[in-house]
């Protein structure tokens, strides 16, 4: 065996504050039973540490404490060294131990320096294994002359110890490939999904995290913040001095640094006049090249396509930054609050909602959520998972609450989700994203899966802004304005199909000269259902239900001399479309046109015909605005027969012709672009 001079050994401990939190001398050098360590069944017995155990080197010994760690469910670390190389006997002994031994060290508090409140994971935990060099017939060699396999604490599961910062690593080929996906402007979710594809791996299996790649883009960072928030402020008020419409506000800290600053432009402020019911509040993207928290405004317009609000910018997501963005995007929107706002889960926004937009319904996007199952259920649930995920959805579109709390208590049972904390905290805040606990809530139909794939695509474009800080206002303006277009094009094509009538009814005729083509083709959905209905008059109102059915059905009231009708199943107040339920009914008594009020303004084709109109707005961009409108709807009347297309075909060449003939200011092509940028 071997001797040692304690006295002369010298001791170097990897974490200072291990000093006084551990005590792994040779008092507590003895052999520790495995049993009470979950290990697979195909762990062989050489792959569990014993004394007397021996490695050719100390790195060797690592290697073997950190694989047999990982298949228990907890990480290593480096606790003490004992000698040094080259002086004397060089190393002669290595302590291992848990990643949660010791205690929380004492930071030095710095009034100057922001401290971050993250919590320890040290717990005392005593688990750990030693070695010492020993020298015989010539051949240093280490051995095991203490191990101690008990914990305090939980150890983790297979699917959640790769979680570990241990176990997460980022190889130099990924990283370089990290860095090309992050020249290209895709977003952190995007590289992640590519490269799970790449490497042919299920969701949320890769080697690192969303974290760790953020942190690696931010050590790659040349550019300083403090002068990229100069420039950023300095872009907002030269955008201001030519477009005095433009919105923006910022807030410095007691350094004079910039801490948030958020932005609208004119014609987002116009959009939401009218559009700004329902509202989503996407916080879920960072600027990749900054890794700055970025928050984006979006809605829904009535030709059913994505309109941009607003964003927002901030250092840190807390609940003073998330409150004061809420506060800035009311100030730009005159005060008026959405009727409804939907947002990420995120307790910290949840609080600002209801601090600073206190009538508004807080709802949960159901796609955010729907995006972190892969890394919360794929491994829990393997085989099962697409199981598991179609009965999630149609729990989720129930009608009813009774209907919804028992399929999820069966849900729970039949996959063995008792002790899941995911399935636990989605209960918690069911009423918060379940549809059978929203639809007394307008949500403008953006609660659906498709509309969830245009809005994320719509925010895409702009998240591509890797270069500047300052000139992200300036991509967001392109991209709105590209969108803009696009939305203008798309609007023309749905004014430009013939309209199919398929019910006959004079109802749906009549909607269809005054809803947009994507809601009259709604409310057409549930025209055609309503004939399969049957409508009994009671004394309090009237039950529908359908004519294959003996039970169920929905209760609707209806108020012909006042032009109000309401059913139980509150399809109106989530979408603003009325039922199949409510249609029957009309149809039944003789009501040969929708009443106005459920054809509600934000789905009805937006017509300005009227000249009085234009002239009475002095400001260009909105004069351009109502000019884009009476040409669509010049389109629309147009395109209904070839007598009317021949007759606007003839007109408009002649009034080309009369505005070719006027001048044009010097200024004019430069007013323009900056006036469309607003629309």
């Amino acid at each position: 065996m071997m001797s040692e001079e304690a006295g002369q050994m010298l001791v170097v401990y990897d974490d200072p504050s291990d000093q006084r939190s551990l005590s792994l001398d040779d008092t507590s050098s003895t052999e520790e039973s495995p049993d009470e360590t979950r290990l697979s069944l195909e762990t062989p017995n050489d792959a569990i540490p014993y004394i007397g155990q021996r490695f050719s080197t100390h790195d060797e010994g690592y290697e073997f404490y950190s694989e047999f760690a990982k298949r228990c469910g907890f990480s290593i670390r480096h606790h003490r060294t004992e000698g040094k190389d080259g002086v004397g006997k060089g190393l002669t002994r290595r302590y291992f131990v848990c990643h949660r031994a010791g205690n929380t060290p004492v930071k030095t508090s710095n009034e100057n320096k922001p401290q971050r409140n993250r919590k320890s994971s040290r717990c005392g935990c005593q688990a750990y294994m030693r070695i010492s060099k020993v020298t015989e017939l010539g051949a240093p060699e280490w051995r095991v002359t203490g191990f101690d396999n008990h914990h305090n604490h939980e150890l983790l599961e297979p699917n959640q110890v790769r979680f570990l910062p241990a176990y997460r690593t980022i190889s130099d080929t990924d990283k370089s490939r990290i860095l090309m996906f992050a020249k290209t402007g895709i977003s952190v979710q995007q590289m992640m999904r590519l490269m799970e594809l790449e490497k042919c791996v299920e969701p949320g299996y890769l080697p690192f995290t969303e974290k760790d790649v953020r942190n690696l883009l931010q050590s790659f960072r040349k550019l300083d913040p403090e002068d990229e928030s100069v420039d950023l402020l300095r872009m907002c008020r030269n955008i201001k001095e030519k477009d005095p419409n433009f919105k923006f506000e910022y807030t410095l800290d007691s350094d004079n640094r910039l801490e948030n600053i958020a932005w609208s432009y004119a014609s987002s402020v116009q959009s939401y006049e009218i559009f700004g019911d329902a509202v989503v509040f996407d916080t879920t993207h960072r600027l990749t090249a900054f890794d700055l928290p970025l928050g984006i405004w979006v809605g829904m317009n009535n030709y059913g396509m994505p309109c941009f609000f607003g964003c927002v910018i901030s250092r840190e997501e807390n609940l003073r930054s998330l409150s004061w963005a809420l506060k800035a995007f009311l100030g730009f929107m005159n005060g008026k609050a959405p009727q409804t706002i939907l947002t990420d889960q995120n307790m910290c926004l949840k609080d600002a909602i209801a601090k600073e937009m206190p009538s508004t319904k807080h709802a949960l996007c159901i796609w955010m959520i729907v995006a972190k199952f892969p890394s919360w259920f794929n491994a829990v649930l393997g085989e099962r998972y697409n199981e598991w995920k179609a009965e999630f959805y149609r729990l989720y579109n129930l009608e009813s609450i009774e209907d919804f709390e028992l399929g999820w208590r069966d849900m729970v049972n039949i996959f063995g989700l008792h002790t899941n904390r995911h399935v636990a905290n989605l209960h918690a805040l069911r009423n918060l994203w379940a549809l059978p606990y929203l639809r007394s809530h307008f949500f403008a139909g953006m609660t659906a899966a498709g509309h969830s794939k245009s809005i994320n695509a719509f925010i895409q474009r702009f998240l591509s802004a890797q270069t500047r800080l300052a000139h992200f206002v300036e991509q967001v303006a392109v991209a709105v304005d590209f969108k803009d277009q696009a939305a203008e094009q798309q609007t023309m094509q749905q004014n430009l199909q013939n309209i199919s009538l398929k019910t006959g009814a004079p109802m749906e005729s009549h909607a269809a000269t005054v809803l947009t083509p994507y809601a009259f083709s709604k409310l057409q959905e549930q025209l055609v259902l309503a004939a399969h209905y049957a409508s009994f008059q009671m004394e309090d109102g009237f039950h529908v239900r359908h004519h294959t059915k003996d039970e169920g059905g929905r209760k609707v009231y209806w108020v012909p001399r006042e032009g109000i009708i309401s059913c139980s199943c509150n399809q109106f107040e989530f979408s603003g479309i009325l039922c199949r339920h409510a249609l029957r009914v009309l149809s039944t008594g003789n009501c040969f046109q929708i009443p106005e009020r459920y054809l509600p303004l934000r789905w009805r084709r937006i017509n300005t015909s009227s000249a009085k109109l234009l002239h009475s707005s002095n400001d260009h961009g909105e004069r351009i605005q109502l000019l884009q409108s009476m040409v669509s709807s010049l389109i629309t009347e147009s395109a209904k027969s070839k007598e009317r297309l021949d007759i606007a075909t003839e007109q408009v060449s002649i009034l080309l012709s009369r505005i070719r003939d006027q001048p044009v200011p010097s200024q004019g092509i430069r007013d323009f672009t900056s006036i469309h940028r607003k629309l």
